[in-house]
């Protein structure tokens, strides 16, 4: 589904990611895990073509994303706020998403309904622009909307930050179910390392922009991760 080769993107002479090889298969749920300024944002960049590679290229279900816009039919993201149109109240966010996915106003409302519990009583009906909600509500917002209309390939850049513990284990539950069946490829990165130790089939590390680490995630990688960082 997703395929690095001879990925490098440099500032100033400086590189600050340097992805020789990589390949997430269709259905995995990805992990990428590093300190900051190690390049998980920036290959995030990369993968949804935000920025230019300094060399390589990013295949996405066998199209480079640089030089192609066909694959942008069946990928979404939350990277952060940037994303969303604050001029909008949630409900004309996700209405606005869904015409984009092909969906119409029946099917986004059943949709949004089964995440009623996950927004609990803080985004809909509130008659709020989503540049008024809280950091928290407005990245609720953003998650949900990614999942709408079941795109391929979904990407997450630290989907806990800002939210409550509550939020937090609920979210878990929705990117644990939404991998179940295979047919959708998750990738996120996240500095809390218990989270994405139970999220993720697989997580990367990275350190100064090289990969490092590349395993199965597993209850006893949390301690292998937490050893990593603490060295």
């Amino acid at each position: 589904m997703i395929e690095v080769n001879n990925l490098s993107k440099k500032y100033n002479g400086q590189v600050v990611l340097n992805l020789p090889h990589l390949k997430i298969p269709r259905g995995q749920s990805f992990g990428l895990v590093g300190n900051n300024g190690a390049g998980k944002t920036t290959f995030f960049n990369l993968l949804l073509d935000l920025i230019k590679p300094s060399t390589g290229y990013i295949c996405n279900k066998g199209m480079k994303v640089n030089q192609t816009e066909g694959w942008k039919k069946h990928t979404s993201a939350y990277i952060d706020e940037s994303f969303l149109i604050g001029y909008l109240t949630p409900e004309e966010y996700f209405e606005f998403i869904g015409k984009l996915r092909g969906w119409d106003k029946e099917k986004l409302t059943s949709f949004i309904d089964r995440y009623k519990e996950f927004f609990n009583d803080e985004i809909l009906g509130q008659q709020k622009y989503i540049r008024d909600l809280s950091k928290g509500n407005q990245k609720k917002v953003g998650l949900i909307a990614a999942l709408i209309g079941k795109p391929e390939v979904i990407v997450l850049d630290e989907p806990f930050a800002n939210l409550d513990p509550t939020t937090q284990i609920r979210l878990k539950k929705i990117l644990k179910d939404l991998v179940q069946d295979r047919e959708q490829t998750l990738l996120i990165s996240s500095h809390d390392l218990g989270h994405i130790t139970e999220v993720t089939d697989r997580i990367v590390v990275l350190d100064k922009g090289n990969m490092v680490k590349d395993i199965p995630s597993s209850p006893e990688v949390l301690n292998e991760l937490e050893a990593f960082f603490n060295a």
